[in-house]
């Protein structure tokens, strides 16, 4: 066995997986480090018993787990946000915390752009109008088409449209998910901007990154508004009645961030009064959302039920970020995503 599986007393380093993966995934985990002594706990209370001699955990971390721990040296959370991860013994622990932010940010990224391109082109009313078999083009009359194939045949020109290419985008938050984001928007000719609180950071595509304090400046700016943040202490309500006052009437606004982000009474009062043109959200203060909340009979709203980071590949990412951290725990390389504790992410 090679000396790099050794755990600090010795015998071989040990993963405790609480709740257990499937065997096929258990059996990849165990196959690409062998030397790695794999326990899968099918439930909390085998945790508690296998975790005393283990070095590394994934899965859902818990107090009473954590007190069990004598000796763990890296922990790797299965989520990207760690609202509900952290604890106040855990962010006081030593072990390396690392999570999985980045695997659904291709999925968050398209889902973005589906909805600028609806608001853009009208998508989500023309849905509406298609149910009750309603042929009428927004923002004007039908007109003849010079280019008519047969009598009566007409070209609809939707005057409400919007070019995309031109438009601005303004980026609150720029991880892996807005990074990604701005891509998208960049190939599509957009002007993005950005906010976020790392000093230095470059994007491509990204035209200018301002810090916190000039959000409100990047909202007067900006055509779309698209929140990616995590949810932290700092950011909790940070899209209230006087934020959503400096953005543009003609802008929309998008949240696929966190939904305790954005103060949802104001983000309703703000659409009925007409503050700005429409909101595209997956996240909320409240989820499920309520039924008989005024939101879904928005026309200008888009509601997702929190699936914009889902697709067919991300199971796949999931796997290849553990087996690949696994990996680097074992050779003593640094880890890929380590959280700083302090800022939730």
């Amino acid at each position: 066995m090679s000396t790099d599986f050794l755990a600090d007393g010795g015998g071989p380093m040990r993963l405790v997986i609480y709740p257990g993966l499937a065997d096929e995934r258990l059996g990849r985990v165990r196959a690409a480090v062998p030397g790695v002594d794999v326990v899968d706990a099918p439930d909390e209370a085998s945790a508690i018993a296998t975790v005393g001699e283990a070095d590394a955990f994934f899965g859902k971390m818990t107090p009473a787990i954590l007190a069990a721990a004598t000796r763990l040296r890296w922990i790797q959370s299965p989520t990207a946000s760690l609202e509900h991860y952290l604890f106040p013994a855990l962010q006081a622990h030593p072990a390396t915390l690392t999570n999985m932010r980045g695997i659904h940010r291709k999925p968050i990224a398209e889902q973005v752009m589906g909805y600028v391109l609806s608001f853009a082109r009208n998508l989500h009313q023309y849905v509406r109008l298609q149910e009750r078999a309603i042929w009428a083009p927004l923002g004007g009359e039908k007109e003849r088409s010079s280019f008519a194939t047969g009598p009566g045949t007409v070209t609809a020109i939707d005057r409400a449209t919007r070019d995309v290419a031109g438009a601005s985008m303004g980026i609150i938050g720029l991880g892996e998910i807005g990074r990604e984001v701005a891509r998208r928007a960049a190939a599509f000719e957009m002007m993005v901007l950005a906010v976020d609180a790392q000093p230095g950071l470059q994007a491509s595509g990204v035209s200018e990154i301002v810090p916190p304090d000039r959000l409100d400046d990047v909202l007067e700016r900006s055509d779309y508004v698209v929140v990616t943040l995590p949810q932290t202490p700092e950011t909790v309500g940070l899209f209230d009645r006087d934020r959503f006052a400096h953005m543009r009437p003609d802008g929309y606004f998008i949240n696929v961030g966190r939904g305790a982000v954005v103060v949802l009474d104001d983000l309703v009062a703000a659409l009925r009064a007409g503050t700005f043109a429409g909101a595209a959200l997956d996240v909320f203060e409240i989820e499920p959302l309520p039924r008989d909340h005024p939101l879904w009979a928005m026309e200008n709203v888009i509601i997702t039920p929190h699936t914009a980071g889902y697709a067919p590949s991300v199971a796949g990412r999931y796997l290849t970020v553990l087996i690949e951290n696994l990996t680097r725990f074992s050779e003593g390389r640094p880890l890929l995503n380590e959280v700083d504790k302090s800022r939730w992410y």
